[in-house]
């Protein structure tokens, strides 16, 4: 008799006779609730057939059966051309999005692995790792041309950077010429923290609790939680909106009665950040270059490892047109981050060296992402607008190597810029 081992929530319990008829996928002898993710909801499902992922699609922002489906088949190109992913089952209708209730799912195969944070990878691990998204990032250029010629669109053309120098940060600029930066990110992932979860896939759509995949407020994609309200998407946050934001978000530690350690760190926190901001205002960055298909939510709790080796990319919820190499910047900011808030240059080298030979990338446009990248970290308060205005707390964990990251990052700028480009 079908049973689930873990009890589920009525409200949460996914139609499993209809969606295992629509898969004809056997009948359902096991449903575990995996980790709960700040996007979606996931189930490790065994049936009378297998083993499987069953993914609700629940969050309104990317829950359009069209944009699934689309994301389905270019992981299904990906894996043709050997890309490591889980691309989707079909189901008896021959689509891979079944649409029950007025909600989306999704079947997977079930992949074992286990998920690896930099401080876990070896130093050839990580420039395995960097080549790996740099294969993706070209490998989408390549699939996603087919994709949209089968919806009767045409893959959006990446815009060309126009005559300029990489914009200079609080130290000297390693690299000069044409800036290719791109826009700013709309989804930026928490900050990882190195715990290992579960093995299994069923962590593919968990917030790296500590990213990061991470973009926006967090893993919501709300730019504006995350950078403040006056944020220009072609050059990032307006330091005025930020400072307003600050003051906002001082008013509210205030007020917090009896104040607590985490009242105490956000309070230091923030008027560091105001501190910085007042000297390096004038450094933000000016209109972004080129831009391609990218993961969107690239960190730990996204790619499972097994024996030692990428098993799968998961979670491409977040597939669309943005900055390249500011994927590649932000990642690297979740995978190699320290508890105490700084990075391991020399995994971050090792892993950008082999980004920009896989994906063709120069050092200029990585000089250019560095500096769009940290110019958003110290715009950045959405784990603090989580707690103060939204009563959120699920991100504090990660606040206090996330805000750290943002203060050293300004004082080793030079550093951090000749690790992604030397």
């Amino acid at each position: 008799m079908p049973r689930s081992s873990v009890p589920i929530p009525v409200i949460h319990a996914p139609p499993l006779g209809a969606l295992l008829r629509q898969y004809a996928a056997g009948s359902a002898l096991t449903c575990d609730p995996v980790e709960q993710g700040l996007l979606n909801r996931g189930y490790r499902l065994r049936t009378t057939h297998g083993r499987y992922f069953l993914k609700h699609h629940f969050d309104p922002e990317t829950a359009d059966p069209a944009a699934i489906a689309r994301q389905h088949r270019a992981t299904q190109r990906l894996a043709d051309l050997g890309v490591p992913v889980a691309p989707p089952l079909a189901g008896t209708d021959g689509r891979t999005v079944a649409v029950v209730g007025g909600h989306a799912y999704a079947l997977h195969p079930w992949i074992d692995g286990r998920h690896r944070h930099g401080g876990q990878l070896t130093t050839a691990q990580c420039a395995r790792l960097g080549a790996l998204l740099g294969v993706v990032h070209a490998s989408l250029e390549r699939v996603m041309e087919r994709v949209m010629a089968t919806q009767g669109r045409s893959s959006p053309k990446p815009p060309t950077a126009g005559p300029g120098r990489v914009p200079e940060g609080p130290g000297t600029p390693h690299a000069t010429g044409d800036e290719a930066g791109g826009t700013a990110g709309t989804h930026e992932p928490a900050e990882a923290n190195g715990r290992t979860p579960d093995s299994g896939q069923g962590a593919r759509d968990s917030a790296p609790a500590a990213p990061h995949g991470p973009e926006g407020s967090g893993p919501g994609g709300d730019t504006e939680a995350r950078t403040g309200e006056g944020t220009d998407p072609a050059r990032g946050a307006d330091p005025a909106d930020t400072f307003a934001l600050i003051d906002r978000l001082l008013a509210r530690v205030r007020s917090h009665r009896p104040p607590d350690a985490f009242d105490e760190l956000a309070r230091h926190r923030l008027l560091e950040r105001r501190a910085l901001l007042e000297k390096h205002a004038d450094r933000r960055p000016p209109q972004g270059g080129s831009v391609g298909w990218v993961h969107g939510d690239f960190h730990p709790f996204n790619l499972l490892y097994r024996d030692g080796e990428p098993a799968a990319i998961v979670d491409w919820d977040r597939l669309g047109v943005h900055p390249r190499a500011e994927e590649a910047v932000r990642a690297a900011m979740i995978f190699f981050v320290r508890p105490v808030g700084a990075l391991d240059l020399a995994k971050v080298r090792a892993y950008a060296r082999a980004y920009r030979r896989a994906a063709g990338a120069g050092p200029a446009e990585l000089a250019a992402a560095v500096h769009r990248v940290w110019w958003e970290r110290l715009n950045d308060f959405w784990m603090l607008r989580w707690h103060y205005e939204r009563g959120d707390t699920r991100a504090d964990p990660q606040f206090p190597a996330a805000s750290a990251l943002a203060v050293w990052w300004t004082r080793k700028y030079d550093a951090v810029c000749e690790a992604f480009t030397g």
